[in-house]
């Protein structure tokens, strides 16, 4: 049992087969899948693949690089949306300063609208992090985001930062970058945190992980996420199976789906 608790199953790399794409991946053992929406053409069809199969789930929210095109209209569309029996969290949002395309100022607020509407929802959410730790944990702390907690998505900075996170009640989710050679930080990050705060993506169809570098990422390949953990952490496959598994309908709240 692997749950791939971040993938864009809804992106244009897997229209022309992403039924395929999912059968592969329950083939190598990902029971559960959680789609990730993230602007208008992406959030109603997470939802609408959630709606196909049993054990895949939604996350809807309005991407930081895209904050600029945000208007409550969207905000209130986000919320009416997250009624749906499938929606199991809020994001990704967060702040993303790679990008140039929507102002610091604006994604900061963006960000703030969505913590709190996922406050008012009781959802946890999907933290988007790009080149912005500390402003990104100064906002979750100063809008009190611990009441949900969430997911710190595709975690990829140094284990300084992980107590703030876990203290924020906050899970940590790793990805393809750990099985990167030259990407030190995620396999400390994997070492260290405790295994009862552990969670495994593959960001796909972006990220694939060795050996498959470079090439479009789906989410079948996330089992090799959990064995370069396991193999750090000195513990079996399974263990870090079960235990991702685990963390994931927890954090998602699916047991009362």
């Amino acid at each position: 049992m692997l749950f791939d608790t971040h993938v864009h199953l809804n992106a244009w790399q897997f229209k022309e087969d992403r039924e395929e794409t999912i059968q592969r991946a329950f083939d190598a053992g990902v029971t559960h899948m959680t789609v990730v929406g993230f602007d208008h053409e992406t959030i109603p069809l997470a939802i609408e693949i959630a709606e196909q199969y049993e054990t895949i789930y939604a996350a809807i929210g309005w991407h930081p690089v895209d904050a600029i095109d945000m208007t409550d209209k969207e905000l209130t569309w986000i919320e009416e949306l997250s009624e749906h029996p499938k929606v199991v969290a809020i994001g990704e949002m967060g702040l993303d300063y790679h990008w140039d395309k929507s102002p610091k100022d604006v994604q900061a607020e963006v960000f703030r609208k969505q913590i709190r509407l996922a406050k008012k929802l009781d959802m946890p959410i999907i933290i988007h992090n790009r080149e912005a730790t500390e402003d990104i944990i100064q906002i979750l702390e100063e809008e009190k985001a611990h009441t949900v907690g969430g997911i710190m998505h595709c975690y990829n900075d140094s284990v300084q930062y992980v107590e703030r996170c876990l203290d924020m009640n906050f899970y940590i989710s790793l990805g393809g970058p750990v099985t990167f050679k030259n990407a030190p930080l995620p396999k400390e990050v994997a070492k260290e945190v405790p295994l009862d705060r552990l969670l495994i993506e593959t960001d796909a169809p972006y990220l694939a992980p060795h050996p498959n570098r470079g090439k479009r990422n789906e989410p079948a390949y996330v089992k090799l996420v959990a064995e370069k953990i396991a193999e750090l952490r000195g513990i079996t496959l399974e263990e870090v199976a079960e235990a991702t598994t685990k963390n994931a309908i927890h954090v998602y709240n699916i047991e009362s789906k």
